[in-house]
């Protein structure tokens, strides 16, 4: 992943995003070419040296069964969103502007495991459940299904583990502007209010202390190094 300095995020950053997304995209490369899969998963930063992101899928994806060139990839991904060059209000001092797109976004690469055990699978769903329902007014709970149709549901999924060995991480948030331009962003997105934008907003404002190398790069060189 190409990330320009002023892209990088702090490490911790990345443990954020890690900790708050919802489902991602989990690539691997085998003989029958790239397979792709959207699983929601779980970061478990206890698991292993740098921790690993657990999810499930159906039995009946044919991704599980192909056997693995080298690592695989899950791509994470936070709020992102066309940025316009007329919300800079330095555009009418030159116009030397184009249009871009904002995006946080995380590769993170790591050897799979399959599990293919009703226990583990059972320990991922409660996980992912709890997580996804904490701070609901009733909340759902995976002892709410009846014991003998929760069994038949966790057979039909095997769950599926990408140890991690190192991330790229790139959060492309109008770091490189100025701060009147970057004010100009998040009055922009908020105005148009589509999709992403609020979020997106929050997170370019959340960024605008930090200006070209105040922040500390994440692993992006394929080192393997601290995460």
């Amino acid at each position: 992943m190409y990330v320009p300095r002023h892209f990088s995020p702090t490490d911790e950053d990345v443990r954020q995003l890690l900790n708050r997304h919802g489902a991602a995209d989990l690539v691997t490369v085998t003989e029958d070419g790239l397979q792709a899969t959207l699983l929601p998963f779980v970061h478990d930063p206890e698991a292993g040296a740098h921790g690993s992101l657990i999810g499930h899928m159906a039995r009946n994806n044919e991704q599980w069964k192909l056997p693995t060139a080298g690592q695989a990839m899950v791509i994470v991904r936070g709020p992102d969103a066309y940025v316009t060059p007329t919300w800079y209000p330095s555009k009418a001092e030159h116009h030397r502007h184009v249009p871009t797109w904002n995006y946080i976004t995380a590769h993170v690469h790591g050897n799979l495991l399959v599990h293919d055990d009703p226990a583990w699978v059972e320990d991922q769903v409660r996980r992912l459940t709890d997580k996804h329902e904490a701070g609901a007014a009733t909340p759902w709970s995976v002892d709410d299904a009846p014991a003998p149709y929760l069994r038949g549901q966790l057979r039909a999924i095997v769950g599926v583990e990408l140890s991690i060995t190192r991330i790229e991480a790139k959060f492309k948030l109008s770091q490189n502007r100025s701060e009147t331009d970057i004010g100009g962003v998040v009055h922009g997105l908020r105005s148009r209010g589509q999709g992403q934008d609020g979020a997106l907003a929050d997170a370019v404002h959340a960024y605008r202390p930090r200006r070209p190398g105040d922040a500390g790069p994440s692993v992006q060189d394929g080192s393997g190094r601290k995460l």
